[in-house]
């Protein structure tokens, strides 16, 4: 499944007012931009709620289906008769079709309150591999990589699982030689740890 992100979305009609402001003399005069934003801060606002009230999953997807489910219908109509009107090269046109060519994703969040509008945790745990990808422009080898894909990906999930990396992998490098299947690998990624077998590994191993 795909979920859609809300952050772009949003991004591209803030670019729509900066570009208004930038261009009109008029800067408080509210136009389609700021309208699309106004809807996109009111599921936002459902969000905030949720976590302020510190909602569980099945209570977090209630909330969105009775609350934000009118609002997501109200703004995909008013996108359908905005895109009629809107020259689709312009920046509010690409923004509008944007919103519309993704909605089927857009709206993917509300079947499930373990989903976030937006994929900002993700693009936050990769910000330092993207400030530092200058320097680690070869990889001396396309498998090479690979490897520091799957490496890096493993560290985010280890964080993601609220464990600590170094220990973690102090463990993992432990019990790797013993597995001998998929199901053992599998076991030992941090999604799916044992956490009781985990704390009681021998302190040689996790520390």
């Amino acid at each position: 499944m795909r979920v859609g992100c809300w952050a772009h979305v949003r991004r591209k009609f803030h670019e729509v007012v900066q570009a208004r402001q930038k261009n009109s003399r008029q800067k408080s005069k509210t136009g389609s931009g700021d309208v699309a934003l106004s809807y996109v801060r009111k599921l936002y606002r459902i969000e905030s709620l949720a976590k302020e009230k510190e909602y569980s999953p099945e209570q977090i997807q209630r909330l969105r289906q009775e609350q934000a489910g009118p609002i997501l219908a109200e703004f995909r109509s008013w996108l359908e008769k905005r895109s009629i009107q809107t020259p689709p090269k312009g920046l509010l046109g690409e923004a509008i079709c944007y919103a519309l060519n993704q909605w089927d994703r857009l709206m993917q969040y509300l079947d499930d309150g373990r989903l976030r509008p937006d994929n900002n945790l993700a693009e936050n745990a990769i910000r330092p591999f993207v400030v530092g990808r200058k320097n680690w422009l070869f990889s001396g080898h396309p498998r090479g990589a690979e490897a520091s894909a799957a490496l890096y990906g493993l560290i985010e999930t280890t964080k993601a699982n609220r464990l600590e990396p170094y220990l973690y992998f102090r463990f993992l490098f432990d019990r790797l030689p013993t597995a001998n299947n998929t199901d053992d690998f599998k076991s030992l990624l941090p999604q799916y740890l044992d956490r009781d077998q985990y704390l009681r590994a021998p302190l040689g191993a996790v520390h």
